[in-house]
């Protein structure tokens, strides 16, 4: 067995250390259960199907890490301006699900994480391919985290830990139900607000909605959607911005349009989906993120949770290609979706403008080589 092949399935197995404390379940939500969550939709999950995944993994000899390295451009940020800005809407790409959203005066992280490996093991599992392009010390003050889920990709002990302890106080962490007692255990007890789907909170008058998406949760081998996941629709008086987290495609994405409307930007995943036949229903693939940008009726969107960790068989490369290709198949400008570099930042004020102090603009698959 590949030594790449057995930290996966270390990783897969043991899915984490952690504390996961049943939540208060009210059946009467379809999405409920006695012991847990579920979808909105039917998934077709099939028990085994892991195991007949990492036996194909095996026989391919995948993952495959790119030959001589990943070269994706990584831009540096303008660390000064961004630690500055409070008066400009802009996003700037960390790297994987991670964003910084710079919205009416609050600096927003979306499912933050900073450190070596998506793992619960120092020393093993899915490693950085990019390293993040904002470090602790480059970030400013942050006033809001919103999580997605628990999965170890998106949900970081060590960097949850950092941002509890910067300097200036705690940010404001918006989890999905279930998961404040995790959050206990690591010992940050205030300042952590759990929602539902559907439900909203407040933060300097900016609104937080936690909405349904198709996925599931889990960090060790015992707590399977014991805590809930989704999508999360932050609403400031610059912009409206979706962030998508990990999920299929589904009906939910229609759902969330009906009911809260437009979005100005959608921050959606485009990697990490073959097999299909395994994939499909927890990751999209960058076809059906193109479906999500249209259901969500997004005036922009833009591609995260591809080219800095390998966690599936596609090659890293690929999600990028297959987003220009499908973007080309709707007859959707390039301009509508964009494809960033690591640590590129855009002004959402100026949505066609160059990135902020750093050369280049949009990433194609010309860029990967």
């Amino acid at each position: 067995m590949r030594p790449e092949n057995i930290l996966a399935l270390l990783l897969a197995f043991s899915l984490a250390t952690g504390c996961s404390a049943r939540p208060q379940m009210d059946t009467t939500k379809p999405h409920h259960t006695e012991d847990g969550f579920r979808n909105n939709y039917p998934s077709g999950w099939k028990r085994g199907s892991f195991w007949k995944w990492q036996r194909e993994r095996w026989a391919k000899g995948l993952p495959r890490t790119p030959d001589g390295g990943w070269h994706f451009p990584l831009v540096h940020p303008d660390v000064a301006w961004i630690r500055a800005n409070r008066d400009d809407p802009a996003l700037t790409w960390i790297g994987h699900a991670t964003f910084l959203l710079q919205l009416d005066g609050l600096n927003i992280l979306t499912d933050p994480h900073l450190t070596g490996r998506a793992s619960p093991l120092s020393f093993a599992g899915p490693e950085r391919i990019v390293p993040p392009a904002l470090g602790f010390h480059d970030l400013p003050h942050i006033d809001a985290v919103v999580v997605s889920h628990n999965h170890y990709d998106h949900l970081d002990a060590g960097t949850v830990e950092r941002l509890a302890r910067q300097a200036g106080g705690p940010p404001r962490f918006f989890v999905p139900l279930g998961l404040k007692a995790w959050f206990a255990a690591q010992g940050i007890r205030d300042d952590v607000v759990e929602l539902d789907w559907w439900d909203e909170t407040e933060l300097g008058g900016v609104t937080f909605t936690f909405t349904p998406v198709q996925h599931w949760s889990a960090r060790t081998p015992w707590d399977r959607n014991r805590t809930l996941w989704g999508g999360w629709r932050i609403d400031a008086g610059e912009a409206s911005v979706f962030f998508a987290g990990d999920t299929g495609y589904s009906q939910d994405f229609k759902d969330i349009r009906a009911r809260l409307g437009p979005v100005d930007y959608a921050l959606l995943p485009i990697g990490a989906y073959e097999p299909r036949w395994f994939m499909s229903v927890m990751h999209v693939n960058p076809e059906e993120a193109v479906k999500i940008h249209e259901d969500l009726e997004a005036g922009h969107s833009v591609a995260m949770h591809w080219g800095t960790f390998v966690l599936t068989d596609e090659p890293m490369d690929e999600p990028p290609r297959k987003l220009v290709q499908a973007l080309r198949r709707e007859g959707i400008p390039h301009e509508r979706f964009w494809l960033l570099k690591h640590g590129e930042t855009r002004r959402l004020d100026q949505p066609m403008a160059e990135t902020v102090a750093v050369s280049g603009g949009d990433a194609t698959a010309a860029d990967v080589r």
